[in-house]
């Protein structure tokens, strides 16, 4: 089983595909093998992919997301790995799919939240909510993508590999300067000390072999301390851990007493309602986001305070 995730591992590294999607897929597969009692893949075909599918759905009464999630990664390794086309998977029991309203704060809960959170949590929360970043297009964010001239940031290959432009706020601006003045003084001392190269995406690290050491390659918000790459062994100064964000947003919203299940995420959900209640197209807020259909966008007019057509009660009158 070992060398087949390591080929597996290969495979993934061979497309760039993200860290995170490396360690998902490697961690079902891994599943689906030791719930056949480890037997191999190449023994096993569709009927063995439905049990297990819909055991996750029956037995372990995962979320339709994750019986996906599943099943990409089981796909992947037969298709692109073992080189074996399945026969069409029917039959399997899927998990319910819950359409859910997303959590959105009012204009006064976002500052509250805001305002319990300093330094760089405060900077990237502030762009999460006012540029209406994903949590991980703002941590790992370049800096050769803000761009202070024209009032934008650049989004590289965010969800589905999707380049876009987003504003940056003009009350964010001055802010962000000063935090990348410290930035460059901390790439400056990496320098000195022998480190310094930035990880590039893909292959441009072939092609152009000093671009990491460049002050443009570096990360806006990169990790206090250095760390030895897990993919290339190098020691590097990475961005910083999403979950250290993700604990000061969750205390900062218990500390305002705000009892919805709110997340870093909340702050993207509130940032197009906001835009929404203030009169904005639904096409633009759907190009600052990002989304490939619109409706999808369409999701945040069910969770204006008046509603997609601004109705009113009859016992309001």
């Amino acid at each position: 089983m070992p060398k087949l995730l390591d080929q597996t591992r290969d495979c993934i590294r061979v497309r760039h595909y993200s860290i995170r999607t490396e360690v998902t897929y490697l961690r079902w597969i891994r599943d689906f093998i030791i719930f056949h009692r480890k037997r191999h893949p190449k023994e096993m075909g569709a009927p063995e992919v439905r049990n297990y599918l819909s055991n996750l759905a029956v037995k372990r009464n995962v979320a339709a997301s994750t019986q996906n999630q599943a099943l990409s990664a089981i796909l992947f390794l037969y298709r692109e790995v073992l080189d074996i086309k399945l026969d069409w998977i029917e039959g399997v029991e899927r998990a319910k799919k819950t359409v859910r309203l997303p959590v959105v704060f009012t204009r006064d809960e976002a500052r509250a939240v805001l305002t319990r959170l300093d330094g760089t949590k405060w900077l990237t929360a502030s762009l999460l909510y006012g540029a209406g970043l994903r949590l991980m297009e703002c941590i790992g964010m370049r800096v050769k993508n803000v761009d202070f001239a024209q009032s934008q940031i650049v989004v590289r290959e965010g969800k589905g590999g999707k380049d876009q432009v987003t504003m940056l706020p003009q009350s964010l601006i001055e802010p962000l300067r000063i935090h990348l003045e410290r930035v460059r003084s901390l790439h400056g001392q990496d320098l000195r000390e022998g480190f310094g190269d930035a990880i590039l995406p893909h292959a441009l690290a072939r092609k152009y072999p000093n671009a990491g050491r460049e002050w443009g390659w570096q990360y806006v918000f990169p990790s206090a301390r250095r760390s030895v790459d897990p993919r290339t062994g190098i020691e590097r100064r990475h961005h910083v851990l999403e979950t250290a964000l993700q604990k000061a947003v969750k205390q900062a919203i218990r500390s305002a007493g705000i009892d919805k299940p709110g997340s870093c995420h909340t702050f993207r959900h509130s940032f197009a309602t906001h835009l929404l209640e203030d009169g904005y197209d639904i096409r633009t807020i759907q190009e600052l986001l990002g989304h490939s259909d619109v409706r999808t966008t369409m999701i945040y007019m069910h969770v204006l305070n008046k509603g997609g057509k601004g109705v009113r009660s009859p016992i309001d009158n």
